[in-house]
């Protein structure tokens, strides 16, 4: 498959649908140069800012990129559609395209110790909720590690899911998915939500991408200037106050077909979640899926 260049668009800097550029009226593309102006500056995190048509998986692209040469940190590849979007577990999913916003970033976090890389995913979640919150007036959750909650009706659904991936020795590629404009015949399972099923105030892409990314640098510079301390930088205090699977029983879906039920109690130093099991004891996870239960 082939994708058009990177930042090709219109003459107005719109990035171009093959089937017409309004044939979507309530899904209109991203205006990329308008998210260029907004985002790039002297001084600043982000350095690049392209838009795709259609791809397979930005993080894919971006980790290849990084792999072929010295691909600067800072970096931000956004799709309108993707084919082969992956989450956590390599799951696959799809949306209409224009449904929402699609993106991986890639970061070169020298100053941090590899050991608090893992923070990494948690910190995008943070400043995911703080950006959506602010620019789409709509509340939103973070599930352990790292799906994006909101709520329509009186049921917690699934809106945007956050994958990270090495790009070689010192780089990390963070890819980002979240359903804005997604109607309720469009939802890949029932479980599933968007930020317009949520009742957000605003589901303007454009707005909302400066918002997530400009949210995502300042935590970024924040955590980086702490060498990656999760409690000196105000993370792991932050995380756990939006985390919504603190306080409740949830079951810990593990590697090697594995499972822990306690009630998941805090987010540790090292960004593990913390589960107070039947037996008494307390066991961090690491790593696995976690089912919400039920409220402690």
């Amino acid at each position: 498959m082939t994708t058009p260049p990177h930042g090709e668009g219109t003459p107005n800097g719109h990035s171009e649908p093959r089937s017409g550029r309004w044939s979507d009226l309530g899904r209109p593309p991203l205006n990329a140069a308008g998210l260029r102006r907004g985002l790039v500056r002297e001084g600043g995190l982000w350095r690049r800012v392209d838009v795709v048509q259609r791809t397979g998986s930005t993080n894919s692209d971006l980790v290849a990129r990084a792999a072929e040469g010295d691909l600067a940190e800072g970096v931000v590849l956004v799709a309108e559609e993707q084919s082969a979007a992956r989450g956590r577990l390599d799951r696959q999913w799809t949306a209409p395209a224009r449904s929402g916003l699609f993106f991986s970033v890639l970061l070169r976090p020298a100053e941090v110790p590899v050991t608090r890389w893992g923070w990494l995913p948690l910190l995008t979640g943070v400043a995911v909720a703080t950006g959506l919150s602010r620019v789409a007036g709509v509340d939103t959750a973070l599930k352990w590690p790292n799906d994006l909650l909101v709520t329509v009706g009186d049921e917690e659904r699934k809106a945007g899911g956050i994958l990270a991936e090495r790009a070689g020795n010192d780089g990390v590629v963070i890819g980002v998915g979240i359903n804005v404009s997604l109607r309720a015949d469009e939802l890949p399972v029932p479980r599933a939500g968007s930020l317009a099923l949520a009742g957000a105030a605003n589901t303007d892409r454009d707005p909302l991408l400066r918002g997530v990314l400009r949210s995502l640098e300042d935590w970024y510079g924040r955590w980086r200037e702490a060498g990656g301390d999760p409690a000196a930088s105000g993370l792991q205090e932050t995380y756990a106050a939006g985390c919504a699977t603190l306080g409740r029983m949830v079951r810990a879906e593990l590697p090697g077909d594995r499972s822990l039920v306690g009630e998941a109690v805090a987010v540790d130093g090292d960004g593990r979640l913390v589960l107070a099991t039947e037996a008494g004891v307390q066991e961090p996870v690491g790593a696995g899926d976690i089912v919400h239960l039920r409220l402690a």
